[in-house]
């Protein structure tokens, strides 16, 4: 009901109580002599029941008090004054001025209960009805809006706008400085931009998560934690200032963490009942819920338009692979052939395109492995193997990249003559891939002229084989960082070969085998790699002793 129309239904209250009033008086004098002093007070009674009922707790006492004069004025000899000859009539009078005023308190009060439920019933059914709109909205930017709108519209405010707090990052370094973005408002005062100083102020709510509030006369006022935490942010923002507040800003909790803000202007003032406090406060909540599903759903989204970048580069990965590995195949054999038919033997031509070509394709089987095992397209055949044969195979493998270098095995960790024979359960082609990358490492990066390790020892539940040189070692900082792809230390020279993508692969294969490849500083200098994989135990009966641990000559 609109202001103008309160004021005119309030006027016609009051004329048809005073004419009830003067009608039943009028009456009532026309037969004064036949009437008793008690039907006087029970239709004056009556009229004024029938005045608070209509009019409320004001109607109600204006008219006990003008029916109590005219019982006096009227019914009460001497007629025509205001004087009591029986002083017993003052039982009377008093008597009805009581009852009536006490009739009109309780009645009034009964008024306000069931107003005060039909208003509660009204915010469940209007919390209910926006509940069940915004776990139905399509979209969480749509349920946002609603709740928006019907925070404008309930309280009528002038503006109602809802802030995400976007970049967690920096949430730890400086929370202030955590970005609000506006994603739903309503009513006309949104055509404009925030006043700076609400969105600074916004900023400092989102950040230590208090209601603040921005009086009229500019002042600002922030309200305590304590008030918060026993009432709650709507609540306890008017809880020192009352009333006067031209901006509300109120925080957005979620698992008491902070998701955004919610900032409510007046036009030009906000005054709210304390059920309308209450009613914000429930419909904040459904703000900040809104405000965590869109957030999830941004972050959702961010994850699948990841996850389908990296399908597509591992598509890419894999096709650019096969496109290359066919022309290299075809420059092989054709190298091949000139060395063979058109060109002397040994020419350096033909050897460095064969020495190219082969580099080219270790580059190509890197990429294949790796876009094999980010796509779990990696197929494994398991069986027990000796690690002696593995060593074995991995030194035929690393024979053409040594350069002159050693390669010492420790021989009674290996097996050797009288030790133990070590077993593990592993695809023994991706094993030898994995420490080959290893050995071949250690031969690159190791110090000229001195000897890469080699041994092999059983720990547990896993075959360990180690891998050592006297390279310049990794930094503490890049130790994990070696394993990214493509990842090169910083001062490896450029010449240097490989594609940066021999330890990604080594774990990788080591991983789909339920091992593992670490990395740890060797003493004295250097670096020492460690396989891991699967170790069985050794059913055969030892009947030997044991042969002590120690390094022997070297076997290459």
């Amino acid at each position: 009901m609109m202001p103008n129309q309160l004021g005119g239904a309030r006027l016609r209250t009051w004329l048809i109580a005073a004419v009830a009033l003067a009608v039943s008086a009028a009456a009532m004098l026309a037969v004064r002599s036949s009437l008793d002093k008690a039907h006087v007070a029970l239709v004056f009674l009556l009229v004024v029941l029938g005045g608070s009922a209509a009019g409320g707790r004001a109607v109600g006492l204006v008219l006990a008090v003008v029916a109590f004069l005219l019982f006096d004025y009227l019914f009460l000899p001497p007629y025509g004054t205001v004087v009591v000859a029986n002083p017993l009539d003052w039982l009377v009078l008093v008597a009805f001025l009581l009852t009536s005023v006490v009739a009109t308190q309780l009645l009034s009060r009964a008024q306000e209960r069931a107003e005060a439920a039909r208003r509660h019933a009204a915010e469940v059914e209007r919390l209910a009805a926006l509940g069940a709109e915004a776990l139905h909205a399509a979209r969480a930017d749509e349920a946002l809006h609603a709740i928006a709108e019907v925070i404008q519209s309930a309280l009528a405010l002038g503006c109602c706008e809802i802030y995400l707090r976007r970049g967690s990052a920096e949430e730890d370094r400086a929370p202030e400085r955590v970005p609000l973005e506006r994603v739903a408002h309503a009513g006309d005062g949104c055509a404009d931009a925030a006043p700076e100083d609400d969105v600074s102020l916004a900023a400092w709510v989102g950040a230590h998560g208090l209601p603040a509030m921005v009086r009229v006369d500019g002042l600002t006022h922030v309200a305590p934690a304590q008030a918060v935490a026993q009432s709650g942010p709507a609540l306890s923002a008017f809880w020192l200032v009352g009333g006067g507040v031209r901006t509300l800003l109120l925080p957005l909790r979620v698992r008491e963490r902070t998701v955004g803000v919610l900032r409510a202007a007046g036009s030009p003032s906000i005054a709210l009942r304390v059920d309308q406090r209450q009613f914000l406060d429930a419909l904040a909540y459904y703000a900040a819920l809104g405000v965590e599903r869109l957030r999830l759903t941004d972050e959702a989204a961010h994850a699948e338009a990841l996850r389908e970048a990296d399908r597509l580069k591992n598509a890419l990965l894999a096709a650019v692979s096969h496109d290359l590995r066919t022309p290299l195949t075809t420059i092989k054999v054709l190298a091949g052939a000139i060395e063979e038919e058109g060109a002397r033997a040994g020419d350096a031509r033909a050897t460095s395109i064969q020495e190219e070509a082969d580099r080219l394709g270790r580059v190509v089987g890197d990429l294949l492995d790796l876009s094999r095992l980010m796509g779990g397209a990696l197929v494994l055949r398991p069986e027990v193997n000796a690690a002696e044969d593995l060593i074995g195979a991995v030194r035929q493998r690393v024979a053409g990249v040594q350069h002159g270098r050693e390669i010492l095995v420790r021989a009674g960790a290996a097996g050797g003559v009288h030790g133990p024979m070590l077993l593990g359960r592993f695809d023994f082609v991706h094993a030898l891939r994995a420490l080959g990358n290893l050995v071949e490492n250690a031969l690159k990066y190791g110090a000229p002229g001195t000897a890469v390790g080699l041994d092999v020892a059983r720990e547990g539940s896993m075959l360990v084989f180690r891998v050592s040189d006297r390279g310049p070692g990794v930094p503490e900082a890049e130790r994990e960082r070696i394993f990214e792809p493509f990842y090169r230390p910083p001062g490896v020279p450029a010449d240097i070969g490989g594609s940066g993508l021999g330890l990604t692969i080594a774990r990788g294969l080591a991983e789909a085998q339920g091992g593992d490849v670490r990395f740890e500083a060797r003493p004295g200098g250097g670096s020492v790699f460690s396989l891991r994989l699967p170790a069985v135990d050794d059913l055969t009966p030892v009947t030997a002793p044991a042969a002590p641990h120690e390094e022997i000559s070297p076997r290459s």
